[in-house]
């Protein structure tokens, strides 16, 4: 065997390979990063809130009278993040109210988990409003002057 026998990729048949290429066709068809952002949002929002810092003797906690609708915001959030990621239909919806949320947790929890939650927030439901699927049907996606592919 030589090496102009040799395939040019030997491991692209491999199991890693097939899942990395199927989970990057699944990215591609939905907003998945600005999921990824909404779910992160909701980390700091519902942490902050709950927060106890022991440093020897002295104990310090960031619980709130807010802790309930922060959770109620996180967990929003979260619900939000897995649905852009598993209902992109509905992604001018799930960034509507991500952003909404977001600016929400400002006065209610601790900043908004200290401006963080606020900005993940903002920033994923935003992403997840300017997101548009992809017409696979149109070669190069260009559309001529009758609205047919490829007459312009």
């Amino acid at each position: 065997m030589t090496s102009a026998d040799a395939p040019a990729h030997p491991h692209s048949d491999s199991g890693f390979a097939r899942a990395r290429h199927n989970f990057r066709t699944w990215r591609r068809t939905r907003p998945f990063w600005a999921g990824l952002l909404v779910l992160l949002a909701a980390a700091p929002i519902i942490y902050f809130p709950y927060f106890n810092l022991s440093l020897g003797a002295l104990s310090v906690a960031m619980s709130t009278t807010a802790g309930a609708g922060s959770l109620a915001i996180g967990l929003t959030l979260i619900v939000l993040g897995g649905l852009l990621w598993f209902q992109p239909i509905i992604r001018f919806f799930a960034g509507c109210v991500a952003v909404f949320l977001g600016v929400l947790s400002l006065p209610i929890s601790n900043f908004g988990g200290f401006f963080a939650g606020t900005l993940f927030a903002a920033t994923g439901g935003l992403l997840a409003l300017a997101w548009g699927p992809v017409d696979e049907g149109i070669p190069g996606g260009i559309i001529g002057s009758e609205g047919e592919p490829g007459n312009g």
